[in-house]
């Protein structure tokens, strides 16, 4: 290589440099801002689990001392004094509450509990589901059954998570007002249902035949076969 070429050469790495340096100079607080914000970003993700791990636990601790109490009035009062920093676990705490409510004797508080988070959009619907629900049943007979038809009928809409168990309900009630041949066409469509668990075809053909009725054996219902004898009294044979 010849000197003009080496020369050459070591002007055009001096440009390059220098171009770099002024690039440098010039956009390098991007960079330096990025590396901030990686690590502040970073730093303030943990902090934020910290504080949402602190306060489950915390949360975690009050609950379960509430529960230690003997009492189950106690309980309750306890349970309604916990502070919850969300929605979900104001739902969480709400449902043992109004566990210990009804078993008090409380059953309007328990109810009144229940509703609260029922009509609280902020939580998930399969929580208001249930809230109303247990609502429900809790009413029993003390309010009118065209009441309690008028909410379960909504829960056993379709698509509705608790429908299967608010159409038993629904089966309870035409039983209660005397409408046999109601109930037991509603528990046959409940033993035929693809979605029905075992436990509730159980409840179903039992139902139905301590009501005096035929159950329909459709495909859905064959793992309730066996405990025909439970409702009937009889060894099946």
């Amino acid at each position: 290589m010849s000197d003009t070429d080496s020369f050459i050469d070591e002007v055009n790495e001096e440009v390059r440099r220098d171009r770099f340096y002024f690039m440098l100079k010039r956009y390098g607080w991007i960079a330096v801002l990025a590396v901030v914000l990686l690590v502040g970003g970073a730093a303030w993700n943990e902090y934020q689990k910290a504080q949402a791990r602190d306060q489950a636990e915390a949360l975690g601790d009050a609950m379960f001392a509430a529960l230690e109490i003997e009492d189950s009035a106690s309980r309750a009062a306890a349970l309604e004094e916990i502070e919850t920093v969300s929605p979900q676990s104001a739902a969480v705490v709400g449902f043992l509450t109004a566990s210990e409510q009804a078993a008090a004797g409380d059953t309007a508080a328990a109810i009144e509990t229940l509703n609260a988070i029922a009509i609280n959009g902020d939580v998930p619907a399969i929580y208001r589901e249930i809230a109303q629900f247990k609502a429900v049943t809790l009413q029993g007979t003390d309010t009118p059954a065209s009441q309690r038809r008028l909410a379960l009928e909504a829960l056993a809409q379709p698509g509705n998570t608790l429908r299967l168990l608010a159409s038993e309900q629904l089966a309870l009630i035409e039983i209660e007002q005397g409408n046999t041949q109601a109930a037991i066409d509603q528990y046959q469509a409940i033993l035929l249902d693809a979605e029905v668990t075992t436990d509730l075809q159980q409840r179903a053909l039992q139902v139905i035949v301590a009501l005096g009725g035929e159950p329909e054996m459709g495909g859905a219902a064959l793992g309730a076969q066996p405990d025909v004898s439970d409702a009937t009294g009889t060894d099946g044979n």
